[in-house]
């Protein structure tokens, strides 16, 4: 298995710009040898003034920056790429983006069979995993089918947030929404990445990075909480 994924919960920490909180990871990430990353800025309608933003930042980290919706031929740039960064944005108009323009399947044998790195934040992150039945975001169109890229085997919950006891809000928690999701059968687990927390894949092991925790919810089960520098490389086999 070559697959090496950057997946990261938020591209904007509080108090930090654009990709501020992670661009060391960034850097680390693809290294020297790549050059140019793909750009998928399609869960935004912007994707002009989406493009310039991640060109902008990957400029100061030295890397160029060439967007998908710019290219005459969507596929063959998925071919063409040295590394891939999707971006964040509603995760249902990625989806349905990501199968009208037919790279869903190129993207996947890039990753997993070329070893093309991945980084992906928020929606971007969503789309890595399994399904995006776990996502937060309202489906504001609709996706040919819910089922992802699938470079891991199981979902992932970005922007994870905790209960506020204090709180007056009526509806539903994070946590009992993923509940909801495990009360149907065969779903998987669901990995939820607090904002400043990303995990990073290289082959079968998987390691927890960034400045806060994430929390694992597996059907049936307790919830567990790990630690940055946590490995979770038991993620990674179909048995979760």
């Amino acid at each position: 298995m070559k697959r090496r994924l950057l997946l990261v919960s938020n591209s904007t920490l509080h108090g930090s710009g654009y990709l501020d909180h992670c661009q060391q990871h960034i850097s680390h990430f693809f290294g020297k040898d790549v050059k140019r990353v793909l750009f998928v800025p399609y869960a935004l309608h912007d994707r002009d003034t989406y493009t310039k933003t991640a060109r902008d930042k990957f400029k100061t980290l030295g890397y160029e920056v060439e967007s998908i919706h710019e290219a005459s031929d969507p596929v063959d740039a998925v071919r063409r790429a040295e590394g891939i960064f999707i971006g964040g944005g509603n995760t249902f108009r990625l989806l349905k983006s990501l199968y009208d323009n037919k790279v869903v399947t190129e993207i996947r044998r890039r990753v997993l069979e070329d070893g093309v790195p991945y980084m992906g934040s928020s929606a971007g992150t969503n789309v890595a995993t399994i399904s995006i039945n776990t996502t937060n975001d309202m489906p504001i169109v609709y996706p040919p089918s819910f089922s992802a890229i699938g470079l891991v085997p199981f979902n992932i919950n970005p922007h994870y947030l905790d209960t506020d006891p204090s709180s007056r809000h009526m509806g539903e928690t994070r946590e009992q929404r993923i509940t909801q999701f495990h009360e149907e059968p065969d779903t998987p687990c669901v990995l939820g990445l607090r904002e400043g927390s990303m995990l990073l894949v290289e082959g079968n092991k998987a390691t927890l990075l960034g400045t806060t925790n994430a929390r694992l919810f597996t059907r049936g089960k307790s919830t567990v909480e790990y630690n940055p520098g946590c490995d979770l490389s038991f993620l990674l086999t179909d048995a979760h």
